[in-house]
């Protein structure tokens, strides 16, 4: 038996009035007359066989099974979105699509992409963040930016772009005062920032601690975040002390926001990579990226 699927314009007709229960504002949103959406909704609701709002007076309500459908109706408005911006994009040479984590995005990608603008001024970029908890396929970018080591990515084209150490970072503020910090034992007098989840296993305090030759110290107090960018907003703000990164601490410290507070640095074989496709690692626009990524972000370590 053939089975039936609802349009596509009954769906996205059926979204926006759930999520603003309102016909009109739907109508409004979608550029449809107030019939059109209804009628719409009709279709959709005879093809199910369920009533997806009832109306109240001059307002409307979602029933409980237009509830349920709801979450399925948006994920596959989303999908199908994606998946058509992804084979039209894929047949464009003037996009770039950037798939980046959070905060490399925020502390080091997005301040230098005025420069890309400049050099590369035919190339649109598309920007769309990492989540960790989420896989990202290669055909959803042209490049992506993550971070690792080359081995993680086995089957893909790889390119580091940062060569990275570990060390401790601060506000100004906690230079001064009673509790100053000056000497790495300090710290056991201040608030260690730690950044743990599930998607980030490693905690570089121990291993930096023990280089510092102050492995059993304690702390006073201890504050967890789940990603590096609120632990290094954290810092910023003077609630204590977190373990930096150095590519992605670099412009915090530059313009004075953080301020490292010893000369003890740990290296680290992690660091930021370009991940693409090897098909895709052969086009012209991300050739063009990957030799500017090199050029604006990749500095070796000196011995």
């Amino acid at each position: 038996m053939l089975q039936r699927l609802p349009s596509m314009p009954s769906l996205r007709a059926f979204e926006a009035t759930a999520r603003h229960l309102s016909f009109t504002r739907a109508a409004t949103e979608l550029n449809l007359t107030q019939g059109a959406v209804s009628h719409q909704i009709r279709g959709l609701e005879d093809m199910l066989g369920l009533k997806l709002f009832i109306r109240e007076g001059n307002a409307i309500r979602i029933t409980e099974a237009g509830q349920e459908y709801l979450s399925s109706a948006r994920l596959a408005i989303t999908e199908m979105l994606v998946a058509t911006e992804r084979a039209v994009d894929r047949q464009r040479g003037d996009i770039l699509t950037i798939a980046c984590l959070g905060t490399f995005a925020i502390k080091c990608l997005m301040p230098n992409l005025p420069d890309f603008v400049r050099a590369y001024p035919s190339i649109g970029l598309k920007v769309r963040t990492l989540v960790p908890s989420v896989s990202a396929l290669p055909s959803d970018y042209d490049v992506a930016i993550q971070y690792g080591v080359p081995e993680d990515w086995p089957d893909l084209a790889v390119v580091k772009i940062t060569d990275e150490e570990l060390f401790p970072v601060c506000s100004p503020a906690l230079l001064k005062g009673e509790r100053a910090i000056c000497e790495p034992q300090d710290l056991a007098a201040h608030t260690i920032i730690r950044t743990a989840s599930p998607w980030i296993l490693r905690d570089d305090w121990p291993l930096w601690m023990e280089k510092a030759g102050i492995g059993g110290t304690g702390f006073a107090a201890e504050m967890t975040c789940d990603l590096l960018y609120p632990s290094y907003q954290a810092a910023i703000e003077g609630l204590g002390v977190a373990m930096g990164r150095s590519a992605v601490v670099a412009a915090d410290i530059a313009a004075g926001r953080l301020v490292e507070p010893f000369r003890i640095r740990l290296g680290s074989a992690l660091g930021y990579h370009l991940v693409m496709a090897r098909e895709r690692s052969k086009l012209s626009k991300v050739e063009s990226f990957r030799n500017w990524a090199l050029g604006r972000f990749y500095k070796p370590l000196k011995p």
